[in-house]
């Protein structure tokens, strides 16, 4: 029953898009995702590039963060435009794009956890810094990030399969979590699951970002470190202010049936609006979290957009550019 009023609700949503419409949303999109994705991707090559980037967890964390944000965007911009071109799509290809796209959803706010607790190891227990966090350490929480959405949707795909006729694979649905996702026990376990994830995270931020704050009162009485401390302690408000973006994921159908109700004659721009602001918008948060804010990324960074840049101009001076790169 529940599905039927979803697919009813999605046909209904598909009959006020006019062709001009479809095709301005997804220009849009597309073009959103691929400079995000262009500055991600320039982000991985400086990383990439720079050996004191890769022997420091600092900058492992964040370019896992930048590539599961590369995921997830091309992930979810793929459904946006499947939705608006096919409308329909196989079920097995639709429960692989949703697949990745809660693994990446769900990486996003571990991430940021982790990312907070470096700053705070940093800046409250520094001398301990190279013991804790180090390189193999790094990866294992890695490992443990993609352990733990794994744990959160496995289930799921267990569920259905035991669940679900097996015709459904090979048939055409709207690809929505919820349509493919449908028993009551998968949703409720998404509910739990989330909230348990949200109360983690936003605990951990909150206990780092106070604990940094007195440390940078602390140093500002004694005059020293002040800087750094200021510094991680505006990093985790971003973390903050970006974590709050992903979770208007979590509340969306809620939102969205609030917006409909006050704004029935605009459903099609309220979903779009929707999109851009959950799923784009908190992707172009973490180039600036360190890939401009920090100061070391931000000088290689500038290097090597110089370097490219003079290296098409001119090519008799690229291996000069190139030593000083």
């Amino acid at each position: 029953m529940n599905s039927t009023i979803s697919n009813y609700n999605v046909s209904s949503l598909i009959d006020q898009y006019s062709l001009s419409s479809v095709v301005a949303k997804n220009v849009i999109a597309v073009a959103l995702g691929l400079i995000i994705n262009y500055i991600n991707g320039t982000l991985i090559n400086t990383f990439r590039k720079h050996q004191i980037f890769y022997m420091n967890p600092r900058y492992i964390l964040f370019i896992h963060l930048v590539l599961n944000d590369m995921i997830q965007l091309t992930v979810t911009i793929s459904l946006l435009v499947f939705f608006f071109v096919f409308h329909k799509i196989n079920a097995s290809f639709c429960c692989l794009l949703i697949t990745f796209a809660v693994f990446t959803t769900f990486n996003t706010p571990l991430n940021l956890a982790v990312m907070a607790v470096e700053c705070y190891i940093a800046i409250c227990l520094p001398l301990r810094h190279a013991e804790l966090c180090t390189n193999k350490r790094t990866y294992i929480l890695i490992g443990w990030i993609w352990a733990m959405s794994a744990v959160s949707m496995l289930p799921d795909l267990f569920i259905i399969l035991a669940t679900e006729p097996a015709r459904l694979f090979y048939s055409t649905i709207f690809c929505k979590r919820d349509n493919l996702f449908r028993h009551p026990i998968s949703l409720k376990k998404r509910d739990v699951s989330q909230i348990i994830l949200l109360i983690s995270v936003w605990l951990t931020l909150f206990y780092t970002y106070f604990k940094i704050f007195f440390a940078a009162k602390a140093a500002k009485e004694v005059k020293s470190g002040k800087g750094d401390a200021k510094k991680a302690r505006n990093t985790i408000l971003l973390h903050g202010f970006q974590l709050q973006l992903c979770m208007l994921t979590y509340v969306t159908p809620i939102v969205k049936e609030a917006l409909f109700y006050w704004f029935p004659k605009y459903d099609s721009h309220v979903d779009f609006v929707s999109y851009i602001i959950i799923e784009i918008l908190p992707r172009f948060i973490s180039p600036i979290v360190y890939g401009l804010r920090d100061k070391t990324f931000r000088q290689h960074l500038k290097n090597h957009l110089l370097c490219t840049v003079r290296t098409s101009v001119k090519p008799l001076t690229a291996a000069k550019l190139m030593l000083l790169c």
